[in-house]
């Protein structure tokens, strides 16, 4: 017996703010980088290596919790997932020097390694192939909301209660949420847990059958020159503003909600018309292609936030580049359940997503490095801007026409 929507959509509903809360836990303490800076007495580079620690973890973490969510199946997989992340960012809350506060960002980065790979796995079990695209859309855009809550939240938490406050209160949230997940998921079997035989073939760490297909490398030479932009983002534009325009605090909250709301619209647009492409007629390879570079084509003006005075023109170029790299990823997560088997979906995303975040442990690493040798953020947005057109070259240089496999549907249907 397939889910009924109402079922279907409460699920779907808490994926959505499993990973608003993964997005917030994260960006606290971009957002309060000056506050926590002062207190602790951090340098840029120290940022950027704390910053490349959390991708650093992430990453590795990844090469595991695709095959950890394969095993256990989007049932178990999401609460276990939001209640260590969770953990993790409660332990930030005592953290005093620098090897404490490097320690609870590896334990964070690990761990919220598992959101990723659950989200996709579980919007691919519950929905048919034809509302995939607006399910990832969806999910990409209500993620958003994390990095637009933040900056208007967390600032005021921090000013009323301290620093440390807020990663108490985004901890508590999430073990909110696992009692909730299991509430809701009483009676239902998603069916998509790996079964004794397929445990057998396929229990592979090394991910050996998936590193030989040229998919695979496609989906992860895109996340490493996507991702990278989307990191340098969202760790360093509050310092961006900081720096180009004195903002902090509570001043930060209103252009960087501004700029994740891009982020939000992209997802959503990027959701909405693929599925209404897709039911035109529009084959795959032409659909996910025309929309990748339909973004990244939103991304070329980044250099041009550097240029002006006025900061509201800076926000309005990066809210543009951020729509332009979630509709990016929307495709690019829509192209993973188009042409990847369902027993395989968590372990191809997760490794994408270990190549994104190598990307992104690197862009961290080096904009600190670059910004403690004074050279500013030209040279970091000159990259940014081309980032996803190279991207998109790459997947195309691999996968000339992306096709389901055999002709096989993505993900089944999940049932209970």
């Amino acid at each position: 017996m397939t889910l009924s929507p109402r079922r279907r959509w409460l699920l779907f509903t808490l994926v959505l703010t499993a990973s608003i809360l993964n997005l917030v836990d994260r960006q606290i303490v971009a957002v309060l980088k000056p506050i926590i800076s002062a207190d602790l007495d951090w340098s840029d580079n120290d940022y950027g290596t704390f910053a490349a620690a959390f991708q650093g973890a992430a990453a590795f973490a990844f090469l595991i919790t695709g095959w950890i969510v394969d095993r256990l199946g989007a049932k178990w997989a999401n609460p276990i997932g939001v209640a260590a992340w969770s953990l993790a960012a409660l332990l930030h809350g005592w953290a005093q020097g620098f090897v404490q506060f490097f320690l609870c960002r590896v334990a964070l980065g690990a761990t919220e390694a598992m959101g990723t790979p659950s989200g996709v796995k579980t919007i691919a079990a519950i929905f048919p192939a034809e509302l995939r695209s607006t399910g990832f859309g969806l999910s990409n855009a209500v993620g958003s909301v994390g990095a637009i809550v933040t900056p208007l939240i967390i600032p005021v938490v921090a000013s009323v209660w301290g620093w440390r406050a807020a990663f108490i209160l985004a901890a508590a949230v999430g073990f909110l949420w696992v009692l909730l997940w299991l509430l809701a998921t009483r009676g239902i079997h998603f069916g998509d847990a790996a079964g004794r035989a397929t445990a057998i073939e396929d229990d592979l760490p090394d991910y050996g059958p998936i590193l030989r297909e040229r998919r695979t490398w496609a989906i992860a030479g895109g996340k490493v020159l996507s991702d990278a932009t989307w990191w340098l983002m969202l760790f360093w534009m509050p310092d961006f503003f900081y720096r180009q325009f004195g903002l902090s605090g509570t001043a930060l909250g209103p252009p960087l909600a501004i700029a994740y709301s891009g982020a939000a619209l992209g997802s959503l647009v990027a959701g909405i018309l693929s599925s209404a492409l897709m039911a035109r007629g529009w084959p795959e390879n032409r659909l996910r292609k025309t929309m990748m570079l339909g973004s990244a084509l939103c991304v070329l003006p980044v250099p041009l936030a550097l240029s002006g005075g006025d900061y509201w023109l800076s926000v309005g170029i990066l809210t543009l580049a951020l729509a332009g790299h979630q509709g990016f990823s929307t495709s690019l997560f829509g192209t993973i359940a188009d042409i990847v088997p369902a027993r395989k979906v968590g372990r191809v995303t997760s490794f994408g997503a270990f190549c994104g975040n190598l990307g992104g442990m690197t862009i961290a690493k080096v904009a600190g490095l670059v910004l403690a040798a004074g050279m500013g953020y030209a040279p970091l947005f000159a990259f940014a801007a081309v980032s996803y057109l190279l991207a998109l070259g790459w997947i195309h240089l691999l996968i000339p026409r992306l096709e389901r496999v055999d002709g096989e549907p993505a993900a089944a249907v999940a049932r209970h």
